[in-house]
């Protein structure tokens, strides 16, 4: 068992769209202008929100899930993740007490909060409320008999009814109020169906982050936020046995159509001894040399439709590569590239890989959204029959071709379909899994990269 002392935060909210995110960016920003060398984690599958953090603020950000890592793995990676910093700070998903099947508190913000010993603050959305403020915080406080909520952020609050509310809170709930943010009607984070624009699309970022970082530093009490934070107890944990061994180079498709990874993802890979080697499949004509492997994570191909269809270099490199043999894994929008025509959303078919026979077409409405639980039918590329693996769908296109290589599994539901194109050296489907989950897959996957060097 190790210890760990790391100041620690969770920012959570009574539910989505009480405007965490922009509170959040706002705080993280000022500790940054402190001096603070601060890392960022978010709870939940979210890929997005950790991707805004680093590309915006320049911060370590990773994402902790306490459906895909067991406690003691969680609390692993939070330590393992934050080696230097000064403090952690963790944005919630969803309401506070939202987990697993929207019937349960498992892998929640507040199960990440109690499963890592981690004071909390809610941020209340106060627009067209003032008393009722009290009841609502009352009822967060009182849920569990340990909420972990030791103090709350008014948001969207009149300043001139602030100090107010802030005695009544503090006198009646016996919590503190930590500040305030007013309604700063041009500094909202813009949002698209899969969630949060990438940092790169909105032009005036940094301005947008040290306006929201000035109006944190005035309103909310940072001193107050960081002596909570260091009321954290020590972070206990096991180290988990990672074997590495030889060096294999892995391509990682990485642009603007091409960003969705679990950066645990990729740490694990480089630490079982692969070299990630990044490359564009919409700005490069070829892969890389000397690959003896692929990875072609999600994001947003669906924009780039044009751009990759006309990319016939890239594409003729990539379907040459799994036809040779090299082993690839493809998840949610790199299943979609590598399908034979991709739909857009106004019906038009663009020609992508080949790789895959079929095609992924627009539905106008989210697709299996949500976590799974994956059940190897066959031996394949990443797990031998019967074993298991967990992930998350987030899309709204789907495909002729969704593959029957694995069982599919809601938890606490009764949901179950067959999903996953795997043969022989591809891997290749919707969902978006976790090799924390069930390390075996890195392994597998790494080994396989192994075995094609070893042809070489």
């Amino acid at each position: 068992m190790k210890l760990k002392k790391l100041p620690r935060i969770l920012i959570g909210a009574p539910g989505s769209g009480s405007g965490k995110t922009t509170v959040v960016c706002g705080i993280l920003q000022a500790l940054i202008h402190k001096g603070l060398s601060v890392v960022s984690f978010k709870c939940g599958p979210d890929y997005i929100d950790p991707m805004f953090h680093r590309e915006a603020l320049g911060l370590e950000s990773r994402n902790l899930d306490l459906y895909f890592t067991d406690s003691d793995t969680t609390r692993y990676l939070m330590a393992k993740n934050s080696q230097h910093a000064d403090i952690a700070v963790l944005e919630g998903v969803m309401g506070y007490y939202d987990g697993l099947a929207g019937k349960s508190t498992l892998a929640s913000s507040y199960d990440v909060a109690k499963n890592t010993n981690t004071p909390s603050v809610l941020v209340i959305d106060c627009k067209g409320k003032s008393v009722s403020i009290l009841a609502e915080i009352k009822g967060f406080l009182e849920f569990e008999k340990d909420s972990y909520i030791k103090g709350v952020i008014l948001n969207k609050i009149s300043p001139m009814i602030y100090p107010e509310i802030k005695r009544m809170i503090e006198e009646k709930l016996n919590i503190e109020v930590l500040g305030f943010m007013p309604h700063l009607k041009d500094c909202s984070l813009e949002s698209r169906h899969l969630g949060l624009v990438t940092a790169k699309e909105i032009g005036n970022i940094k301005e947008l982050l040290n306006k929201l970082a000035q109006q944190a530093a005035e309103t909310i009490d940072l001193d107050a936020l960081l002596s909570l934070a260091q009321q954290a107890a020590e972070l206990e944990y096991n180290e988990p046995t990672i074997h590495g061994g030889e060096k294999v180079r892995i391509g990682i498709a990485l642009d603007q159509a091409f960003c969705f990874y679990y950066a645990d993802n990729l740490d694990l890979l480089k630490e079982m001894g692969a070299e990630l080697i990044y490359f564009s499949p919409l700005n490069e004509d070829k892969l890389p040399d000397n690959l003896q492997g692929i990875y072609l994570g999600g994001g947003y191909p669906e924009l780039y439709l044009n751009e990759l269809s006309q990319n016939t270099g890239m594409k003729k490199s990539i379907k040459a590569a799994i036809e040779n043999g090299i082993p690839c894994i493809a998840e949610c929008g790199g299943f979609m590239y590598l399908h034979e025509k991709v739909q857009d959303i106004e019906g038009d078919f663009f020609p992508m890989v080949g790789a895959i026979p079929g095609e992924s077409y627009y539905t106008g409405k989210l697709v299996r959204f949500g976590y799974i639980e994956l059940k190897a039918m066959t031996d394949n590329l990443l797990l031998e029959q019967g074993d298991t693996i967990k992930g998350h769908e987030f899309h709204y296109w789907d495909s002729t071709n969704s593959g029957n290589s694995y069982q599919a599994a809601k938890p606490l539901r009764k949901t179950q379909w067959n999903c996953i194109v795997s043969q022989g050296n591809l891997y290749a489907g919707y969902p978006h899994i976790h090799f924390y989950s069930n390390r075996k897959t890195a392994e597998r996957f790494v080994n396989a990269c192994r075995m094609k060097k070893m042809e070489e």
